[in-house]
């Protein structure tokens, strides 16, 4: 995985993805608060001395979730012209090369791509945009078919994406994948 913690924007687009994937998680974070205030109200009357290991462990987690959110706005989708780099804040991001892009998906179903190998920058939002990759990614131990996320503005990326791609990649080209959403596999050179 490259570029997890960057904050630069080289040359091309980015789209913002935290007006749609924040609020679901700022509920979340609510709900984090309201159960561990519960919880600690119980440790508290068994010991004391672990309802406050335990406060100091939540706030130190609260901090870290309300930090994540707020670095979906730095770190944004980029399509540039060696590729896309797909983002999920600072936690992780792939940088995937035109080569290894065969196009737009419209027809997926969340449970199908989950089995197939998904990257879901979405987190708990349903993704809006679908990439197919050709040859997989590898991003640890698993093997990434298809990039999801749920952007502000999917529409533009689709249109960037098959100006960008069309331009840049030559394979998804010569696949019929673009400027298309339909993604069909590329054939054997």
């Amino acid at each position: 995985m490259d570029g997890a913690g960057q904050r630069e924007n080289p040359a091309g687009a980015v789209f913002s993805y935290h007006r749609a994937v924040a609020p679901m998680l700022w509920v979340l974070l609510g709900l984090m608060v309201v159960e561990t205030s519960v919880v600690h109200l119980l440790v508290a009357l068994w010991s004391p001395r672990a309802a406050l290991v335990l406060s100091l462990l939540s706030l130190a987690t609260i901090g870290w979730f309300i930090l994540f959110i707020r670095s979906f706005r730095d770190h944004p989708v980029r399509i540039g012209p060696d590729g896309l780099v797909w983002p999920v804040g600072k936690l992780r991001s792939l940088s995937i090369p035109w080569s290894q892009v065969a196009g737009l998906r419209d027809d997926w179903t969340l449970a199908d791509l989950k089995a197939a190998g998904l990257f879901n920058g979405a987190l708990v939002a349903h993704p809006n945009v679908v990439i197919a990759l050709d040859p997989p990614a590898k991003a640890g131990r698993r093997t990434i078919r298809y990039l999801a996320h749920r952007l502000d503005d999917p529409v533009a990326f689709i249109a960037a994406f098959s100006a960008c791609a069309s331009a840049s990649a030559a394979p998804c080209r010569a696949a019929g994948a673009l400027p298309s959403r339909d993604c069909r596999p590329r054939s054997a050179p």
